[in-house]
């Protein structure tokens, strides 16, 4: 079968659906002749990856931002695994946030992305398998390729995706991390890693990381590898709007995670759940998918990307 191509129109503010032509001529140039269908809603990825394996494509590629990367990914993903062994994840990335492609080494040009999709150098990575509580409270369960975590994050997450979008990625994360701390005060939860001893604490934010970067170009997980079969779990406390503006720098250079006030430790599993009937959202590639609780779980090898040299 033909590669195919999984677009959301809506990414980059519209440039994406506006300017395809552009898309597609680079992509025929690097790769032949492909299939394609636009997404229109939430959950259209999701969808449309699955229909591409039954149809028997082996190269399935998102055109968006890493939220339409991450709906590709679970459509691509079962329960402990790949659904099809010999299928490839591909990613021309055209989003607001463009942290999957900076963990992953892919230029956002579109020129040198469609190039990637031409190459035979496949990258076996693992994946996160997050089971929360949706929207309506129902159980939900996805997957996630870079990081997923809980707190204030998932506030800016559903800051950014309500519309607080800017050209620069970093600005607006940015001015949605100062928005979101304005009001915040560390939530209570209590959380385990690996099936151990459960803690009570008042957190700022715990990221559950499989890649390095999210927000923008925050270096969040500075040590992460997506290949060793293990989260680096990232957790802040009190950490307010002061320490954002005297410590920014920190966050986009990873030398935060020095800070008292921030704590690093490598994981397979980690569950959480809220105390005092606190409400916290979660957030996952950059999408906001519900709250606690949650599980998540690292799926060692369960994604093959195109990645280019």
């Amino acid at each position: 079968m033909k590669p195919f191509l999984i677009v959301n129109p809506a990414s980059a503010s519209g440039r994406t659906g506006r300017h395809f032509d552009r898309i597609a001529r680079a992509v025929r140039a690097s790769i032949g002749d492909f299939e394609c269908a636009f997404t229109r809603a939430r959950g259209d990825g999701v969808r449309l990856a699955r229909e591409a394996l039954a149809s028997g494509g082996k190269l399935v590629v998102a055109v968006g931002g890493d939220g339409t990367a991450s709906e590709v990914i679970d459509g691509l993903t079962g329960e402990t695994g790949p659904r099809d062994p010999e299928a490839h994840f591909g990613f021309i990335p055209r989003g607001t946030g463009g942290d999957l492609c900076r963990t992953l080494g892919i230029d956002p040009d579109v020129d040198s992305a469609a190039r990637t999709l031409a190459s035979r150098d496949v990258a076996v990575l693992d994946l996160g398998r997050l089971e929360l509580a949706g929207p309506d409270g129902a159980p939900v369960t996805r997957h996630f390729a870079n990081v997923a975590g809980f707190g204030v994050s998932g506030e800016v997450s559903a800051l950014v995706n309500r519309g607080l979008k800017l050209p620069s990625g970093k600005l607006s994360y940015m001015l949605a991390s100062a928005r979101a701390l304005m009001s915040w005060s560390d939530q209570p939860v209590r959380w385990r890693v690996d099936g151990g001893a459960w803690k009570e604490e008042r957190i700022t934010a715990v990221s559950v990381c499989n890649g390095r970067y999210f927000g923008g170009g925050m270096k969040v997980a500075p040590d992460a590898r997506m290949d060793d079969g293990l989260f680096d779990v990232v957790l802040w406390k009190a950490f307010g709007m002061g320490d954002f503006i005297a410590k920014r720098p920190m966050l986009y250079d990873g030398t935060h995670v020095r800070l008292e006030n921030t704590r690093v430790l490598r994981a397979r599993t980690l569950e959480a759940e809220p105390l005092e009937g606190a409400r916290v959202r979660i957030d996952s590639d950059g999408e906001s998918p519900g709250r606690l609780p949650a599980r998540f779980t690292i799926l060692p090898g369960a994604l093959r990307i195109r990645v280019g040299r």
